[in-house]
């Protein structure tokens, strides 16, 4: 995780990294099966089915917005990239049950901090689809946008890559 926050914070180049909230497998957004997501009305992104019940940061920036239900968070990077997070499909009506966050509105945080964890068992077992799209909800500010493909990715890989 060391190399890759090295390589997060001593990029010059400048596309601008997210790095993976959560240990799992990689999609594309466009698969997922709510079509606010996968025709991008929120902005572009990816998706990941989780291997465990952990959120952590995948910038350096400000917690924007914990929702009451605490299914999903919004975070602005440093460099101005606004990131959602939303944890399972139609989970808001779970009203924050299997969820604890770890974060609240306003908190600076960094590549790899602990923003939530939820009990991906419980969730299933209550009727729901787990997987969590990242959206990047200015996408439409960034001239290039690479999403990585479909793979099994660990928190603090690079999953998304943007330049203005």
């Amino acid at each position: 995780m060391l190399g890759k926050l090295k390589q997060y914070l001593g990029n010059s180049s400048g596309w601008i990294s997210i790095l993976a909230p959560i240990n799992g497998e990689l999609i594309p957004i466009t698969e997922v099966s709510d079509p606010t997501f996968s025709e991008e009305m929120l902005g572009k992104g990816v998706a990941i089915r989780p291997l465990n019940g952990r959120v952590v940061s995948p910038i350096s920036g400000t917690v924007t917005q914990l929702f009451d239900t605490y299914h999903a968070v919004s975070l602005t990077s440093d460099d101005g990239v606004e990131v959602l997070i939303h944890v399972g499909m139609d989970t808001l009506r779970l009203k924050g049950a299997h969820y604890t966050p770890h974060i609240k509105d306003g908190d600076s945080v960094k590549p790899g901090d602990l923003l939530l964890e939820f009990d991906i068992k419980a969730i299933t077992d209550a009727g729901f689809d787990i997987v969590t799209p990242v959206v990047i909800c200015n996408s439409d500010e960034y001239t290039q946008f690479e999403a990585q493909s479909s793979k099994i990715v660990v928190e603090g890989d690079e999953i998304i890559r943007l330049k203005k």
